[in-house]
């Protein structure tokens, strides 16, 4: 094309001189022109068609990247969950245990005071009885005390 331009020039700088000028080269030069225009139009449309090849494949790698990031954004969620899901599970258990100890101790302090009364009570009643059993045989020999 910088060939054809130069050609240009110079039959263009011949016809202002040269009055014998045959204007014809000039037409051939012209065709030459549209030649080189329409030759050189694939190559444009080819070189249009690899750039846009260019972005699709950079636009397909920057989802891939997209999807590879978020991926891995819910593995580590997932993790996350099941690690939480895993802390709680363990902190009921823990609560539960706690729980079960309280009222397994609660019972034994139930039972402990159940028979600590009934115990008491038993005394209380053997002491009565033989109170009365002495009172009864304080009377029964009539024996009384002077007071």
């Amino acid at each position: 094309m910088e060939a054809l331009l130069s050609q240009f020039t110079l039959l263009s700088n011949q016809a202002c001189q040269d009055k014998n000028f045959d204007p014809s080269s000039i037409d051939d030069l012209l065709k030459l022109f549209e030649l080189e225009a329409y030759k050189s139009w694939p190559a444009m449309e080819l070189e249009q068609e690899k750039e846009v090849k260019q972005a699709e494949v950079a636009m397909q790698q920057a989802e891939d990247y997209l999807d590879r990031v978020m991926e891995d954004a819910m593995d580590e969620f997932r993790r996350f969950e099941v690690e939480m899901e895993l802390m709680a599970r363990n902190e009921m258990e823990s609560l539960e245990k706690t729980a079960e100890s309280a009222r397994n101790m609660g019972n034994l302090m139930e039972k402990a005071a159940t028979m600590a009364s009934t115990k008491y009570m038993e005394a209380a009643l053997n002491s009565a009885s033989a109170s009365m059993k002495t009172a009864w045989k304080g009377l029964s020999t009539k024996k009384v005390h002077p007071s």
